[in-house]
């Protein structure tokens, strides 16, 4: 129940955070935290990856072909992190990608200015 109030609340940050930008880019908010919804366990207590958050990585990761398309996955991963606050532990989330064995062009971080991505 707890994770499903998590992911709850994950997907509205990202609904709320993506409203201005949803006609220009193809990713939605709802789809990255359905992507990463599994990821949340790791990022907030630790323990391992599995393979269903790693799954969730690489697809977001693929469906993230322009720049808009990064820009706004990296805002919603930014809303996401902001909604964790201190429950989310930045070194697990900035190690990720690197643990799924997916190279990304932006650090997952609360603190990432989304424009700069590329």
């Amino acid at each position: 129940m707890e994770g499903l109030l998590k992911l709850s609340t994950l997907v509205i940050v990202c609904m709320l955070v993506s409203a201005p930008m949803a006609s220009e880019a193809a990713i939605s908010c709802g789809a990255v935290a359905s992507n990463l919804g599994q990821c949340i366990n790791y990022l907030t207590k630790g323990g391992y990856v599995s393979p269903a958050c790693c799954s969730g990585v690489r697809r977001l990761n693929s469906m993230a072909r322009t720049t808009i398309d990064r820009q706004q996955a990296c805002r919603c991963i930014q809303g996401a992190a902001k909604a964790l606050g201190s429950r989310l532990n930045a070194g697990r989330a900035v190690g990720l990608p690197g643990a799924c064995r997916v190279r990304i062009s932006y650090p997952i971080s609360a603190r990432i200015n989304c424009n700069n991505v590329r």
